[in-house]
C-alpha cells in the first residue's frame, strides 16, 4: 500500500519529468509519438494528452479541451475529488470511490476511444485550430 510520502514523491517525480519533457520538446522539437496511433492509425482515448498539458501550462483552457475533452474533464473531476478528500480527512472521514464507478469510467473511456475514430465525431480528434 502506498503511503502519503510515497505518493508525494511519485507526484514530484512525475511533475519534474513532465517539465523536463516540456522543455526538451520546446528547445529540441523532441516528442514521443503515440505508439497506438503509430501502429494502428487510430486515435486512442489518450491521444492529445501531452498537448493538453502543454496548453494548460500556458493557461489556454479552450485549446486544452480541444486536444482531449475527456481527459480535460477527468482532470477537473479528479482535482475536485482530491480537494474533497483533503478536506474530509481533517474530519477523519475517508472518501472511497465505489468499484462500479471505475467500471462506468472504463466503459466511458472505451466508448470515447471508439467515437473519436468515427468520421461523424471528427471534432474529437486532437488537432490544432
Amino acid at each position: 500500500m502506498f503511503t502519503e510520502k510515497k505518493n508525494l514523491k511519485l507526484g514530484i517525480i512525475a511533475i519534474l519529468g513532465f517539465f523536463i519533457y516540456y522543455f526538451l520538446s520546446i528547445y529540441t522539437n523532441f516528442s514521443i509519438p503515440c505508439p497506438f496511433y503509430t501502429l494502428t492509425g487510430f486515435y486512442c482515448p489518450g491521444c492529445g494528452i501531452t498537448r493538453l498539458l502543454f496548453s494548460l501550462i500556458h493557461f489556454d483552457f479552450y485549446q486544452a479541451f480541444r486536444y482531449n475533452p475527456l481527459v480535460f474533464i477527468l482532470l477537473i473531476l479528479s482535482m475536485i475529488y482530491w480537494l474533497f478528500k483533503l478536506v474530509l480527512k481533517k474530519f477523519n472521514i475517508n472518501l472511497v470511490i465505489p468499484d462500479f464507478v471505475w467500471y462506468i469510467l472504463l466503459f466511458i473511456v472505451i466508448i470515447y476511444g471508439i467515437m473519436r475514430n468515427i468520421p461523424f465525431f471528427s471534432y474529437l480528434i486532437p488537432t490544432e485550430l
